[in-house]
């Protein structure tokens, strides 16, 4: 039986900010993580906020800009939310696609060591939202521990695939520092990583 998955968001003719190339940001909904500061809120609950897609139909929606992808080396990034909790949805699409479209996860890596496993032969880049490597910076942030997120890494690491990931390091204001997200670079270095996107969160006050 194919997969289908709840889809909140398709956004087209993204240009250097999921991946290599003019890429369709595919956003999931669902998310295994409370982070205080969420940027993407309407990928939580059931609200309604999203609608469903099978593989097919998805693949059908995208695939109106794939001379775009192929003159570019772009594709889809998938992005959530947590995409990589849905690696079977993920292969079905590749399988529609082919090799030549790039495929690129926006993920937190806190899910089951099995769907990295499972998405790593067909992704081509991994941008990842790491938060901060600190375990109680972390759970304090999200409201969860990072144990999946350090052995996905490892997993990452022992495959060779660090030049292929994008690691985002955010300064979170109230909950870590320089010198914290400076500790997080250099961890991250010693697994072999060296592509970093660091940045500050832009918190809205209400």
């Amino acid at each position: 039986m194919r997969q289908r998955a709840k889809i909140i968001g398709i956004a087209r003719h993204r240009l250097s900010t999921d991946g290599d190339g003019v890429t369709t940001l595919v956003a999931f909904h669902g998310c295994p993580l409370g982070c205080r500061y969420c940027l993407n809120p309407q990928s939580l609950g059931d609200g309604g906020r999203f609608r469903e897609y099978s593989p097919e139909q998805l693949y059908a929606e995208t695939r109106i800009d794939e001379l775009y992808f192929l003159a570019t080396n772009g594709g889809v990034t998938f992005g959530g939310g947590e995409p990589c909790l849905r690696p079977q949805f993920i292969s079905e699409v590749r399988e529609l696609c082919g090799s030549e479209w790039q495929l690129n996860l926006e993920t937190s890596l806190n899910v089951p060591v099995a769907d990295i496993k499972a998405l790593l032969p067909m992704a081509n880049t991994l941008i990842i939202d790491i938060k901060d490597m600190n375990p109680d910076i972390y759970r304090d942030y999200t409201g969860q521990s990072n144990t999946l997120v350090l052995e996905n890494l490892r997993i990452i690491a022992d495959t060779g695939r660090q030049s292929d990931c994008i690691i985002r390091i955010p300064l979170i204001p109230g909950y870590n520092t320089d010198a914290d997200r400076d500790a997080s670079r250099k961890a991250l270095e010693a697994l072999g990583f060296t592509r970093f996107d660091l940045f500050t969160y832009q918190i809205r006050k209400h």
